[in-house]
């Protein structure tokens, strides 16, 4: 299973979205740090889950890091959040 499916079951599970969109955004990056061949370094997230209805910007986003995990967090360069309730 590749980083984006394996980001997309976590987050699935994790928030149960009514939207849910992960892009590898890597090749916009390329020759820029943290940038590696074939893409999967570099990442745009956007949910939308009532499961954030009542947090701060930065409890949304340590709630994404905890359901990814660290193995996972490890292998990505830039992830970027956009979470809303």
């Amino acid at each position: 299973m590749g980083i984006q499916q394996e980001m997309e079951r976590r987050l699935t599970d994790a928030f149960a979205p009514r939207e849910l969109a992960v892009v590898d955004d890597s090749e916009s990056h390329r020759g820029h740090a943290g940038y590696q061949e074939g893409g999967e370094s570099h990442w745009n997230v956007r949910i939308r889950s009532e499961a954030f209805a009542g947090q701060s910007r930065i409890a949304r986003h340590r709630a994404v890091h905890g359901a990814l995990g660290p193995e996972l967090i490890g292998k990505i360069h830039a992830l970027a959040l956009d979470l809303d309730a």
